[in-house]
């Protein structure tokens, strides 16, 4: 069972974790509230194929129309519903499940997700069943053959709903297209000797003088991923969400066709996940400089907020960075995989919801300004980020861990990604297997495990962080050693001792971007945590922080936080006499050459902030305030 879409039912999430809690909100409270929009907007019946006044509107983005996705934003939500309702018994959802079901006819990509969702839960037919003829006429329309388009479509994510669904059916041919949309995208002679997007284009009747509002040039093939086949690419390109879900669904071909004409493919991969967290990714776990086409940039560019230059931050970009994460450790066991995978969970996409379920963010960047406030909003024209956070949230528990079950004889290994208070239960050979991890992480750093089980052949893989500058485990097992940033508890020692705890010291630590950003800031964190100041607790500030210097050798105050408007409990920071204003000096006599005697000088002084307080950054713009925030601070060099 390789897809936390069918892995989290084997997990139940234990009380009083942060991600239980949104897990809680979303449902008893964000289900239905989506709902209620996608009603409100035109969504829901908008599959009675009947006129909305809508369809008439002028896009805000030419030539997408409007309504373009709305198709989508329904399937997520049916998709969270249904693993929602895995769990949990809500009858005014499952009822607008039904409904929707009887309405839908055909669609494709995320609606083949929300009918294996469906599937699961209803086991009846009745989505799955038309999406399998919809993808039957797809197999026939789209391939290799004489008679077939050599095409693939503009936004990835068929590919990753086919892999699951060859899963599901076995049927050779849902795999087969997945490869061919994956490894023939940007084939410069596909179609007709020439880029299937060109010859799409001209049959479409497009100017070709004429360019989306979203392209900074003509014929952009690499906002698609579509400028150079996939194995050829080294650098990550373009529009962040359709790059990690095709990403994603790569990394998942490469696990279930394990031929040896995928080594090209699986080197690529690997190159461009480099490419992406050491060169364009934020210390948030965010990616995508870019608003113009929601996407990369430069290398190393990443400025914090508008008013610098950029910073998109898309709450679907971190979940693709998620799913590509899970997908690359089904194949790639290695920690550092999932130290980007739990920075972007408690960072970009935690932030994406407010703690009430009611409100989210499309963007979300590290320094707020005058043209973009730190704030979210209660829903989008383009929606696809709401619904995409409640389906995440829905099978969240299939992150936390993943098992390969063996049998009475053969070992049974449970690797252990993510600390989150819950249990895993699942069966070998008839036999039950349950191990249960009791913590208040990320606040508190004592993970304890106790593994139940008449087997002796159970083995369990735990990750390390890599950002613990020490760690333990009690009691403490022989021959302790890390292999890729886990370390392996074998079946004799749990056998003896199937109750141990890790232990890893939570403290404030500074971080920083590479130098190449030419962002010379630092930003606090601890543990998997990034840390922010907002006006709230500072209510001084009047630029947004951005004469704000934080001292390197700074000293932190720990607090212990409820918040009594969001009832969630953190703990916030406050750095003591270690942070000052830049000279307003600076500014006045500014000049386009600042003599670096000056500009050293008046670094150094400045008034020194008695305080300035942090909180995580996924509970900014929960409490009210102005809306005034920022993650990295310049460094003050004393």
């Amino acid at each position: 069972m390789a897809y936390p879409q069918t892995t989290f039912f084997h997990t139940r999430l234990h009380p009083g974790s942060i991600i239980k809690r949104r897990r809680d909100a979303v449902a008893s409270t964000t289900l239905f509230y989506q709902l209620d929009v996608l009603k409100k907007t035109g969504r829901y019946d908008a599959f009675k194929l009947q006129w909305h006044p809508s369809y008439s509107d002028e896009p805000n983005v030419w030539p997408v129309p409007n309504h373009l996705f709305w198709d989508s934003d329904v399937a997520k939500w049916l998709e969270g519903a249904c693993y929602i309702l895995q769990q949990e018994k809500i009858p005014a959802v499952e009822s607008a499940v039904r409904e929707l079901v009887d309405m839908i006819k055909y669609n494709a990509g995320h609606l083949i997700e929300a009918a294996l969702a469906h599937e699961e839960l209803f086991k009846n037919g009745a989505f799955l069943g038309p999406l399998l003829s919809y993808v039957d006429l797809l197999c026939k329309t789209f391939g290799p053959g004489e008679d077939q388009k050599h095409g693939y479509p503009g936004h990835p994510e068929i590919e990753l709903a086919l892999l699951r669904l060859f899963d599901k059916t076995n049927d050779s041919k849902h795999l087969a297209l997945a490869q061919y949309f994956i490894l023939e995208r940007g084939n410069s002679k596909g179609w007709q000797g020439r880029h299937y997007f060109d010859v799409e284009a001209e049959m479409r009747g497009d100017d070709p003088n004429k360019r989306p509002l979203y392209y900074p040039d003509t014929r952009c093939l690499w906002y698609y991923s579509a400028h150079q086949p996939l194995t050829e690419q080294r650098s990550v390109e373009g529009h962040s969400v359709r790059a990690m879900y095709l990403l994603a669904a790569a990394a998942d071909l490469v696990r279930v066709d394990k031929d040896d004409k995928l080594a090209s493919l699986k080197h690529a991969i690997d190159a461009l996940w480099t490419n992406m967290v050491t060169r364009k990714m934020y210390v948030t776990g965010g990616i995508g400089a870019m608003k113009k086409w929601e996407g990369f940039g430069l290398d190393y560019f990443l400025p914090q907020g508008s008013d610098e230059g950029g910073c998109y931050s898309e709450t679907c970009a971190a979940i693709g960075v998620l799913m590509f994460a899970e997908r690359r450790l089904q194949t790639d066991l290695r920690g550092s995989i999932v130290d980007v995978m739990e920075l972007a969970l408690y960072n970009t996409i935690l932030t994406a919801m407010s703690h009430d379920g009611k409100q989210f963010t499309y963007v979300n960047q590290l320094a707020s300004s005058d043209q973009d406030l730190s704030k979210r909003e209660e829903w989008f024209t383009c929606a696809c980020c709401p619904p995409n956070v409640l389906r995440v949230l829905g099978q969240i528990g299939g992150y936390i861990w993943t098992f390969q079950a063996g049998n009475s004889s053969k070992a049974t290994w449970i690797n252990v990604h993510l600390f989150i208070g819950s249990e895993l239960k699942f069966h070998v050979d008839g036999e039950p297997v349950q191990l249960t991890q009791t913590t208040n992480w990320p606040w508190d750093g004592d993970v304890k495990f106790e593994l139940r089980t008449d087997l002796k052949t159970v083995s369990i893989r735990v990750r390390i962080p890599g950002w613990a500058q020490s760690w333990k485990i009690s009691p403490e097992p022989p021959n302790v050693q890390l292999k890729d940033g886990y370390l392996e508890l074998p079946a004799a020692w749990l056998s003896a001792n199937p109750s141990f705890t890790l232990h890893v010291p939570l403290q404030p630590r500074l971080i920083s971007s590479h130098p190449y950003t030419n962002q010379n800031t630092l930003t606090v964190a601890r543990g998997p945590v990034v840390y922010c100041a907002e006006d709230f607790d500072n209510p001084w500030v009047q630029d947004h922080f951005k004469s704000v210097q934080l001292d390197p050798a700074c000293d932190f105050e720990e607090h212990s936080l409820n918040d009594a408007k969001s009832g969630d409990t953190y703990v916030s920071l406050a750095v003591v006499a270690g942070a000052s204003f830049l000279d307003p000096e600076l500014a006045e006599n500014a000049s386009p050459a600042i003599p670096a005697t000056f500009l050293r000088s008046v670094t150094r002084g400045g008034k020194v902030l008695p305080k300035l307080h942090l909180v995580p950054y996924f509970a900014r713009a929960n409490r009210g305030g102005r809306g005034q925030m920022r993650v990295g601070f310049r460094r003050w060099e004393r």
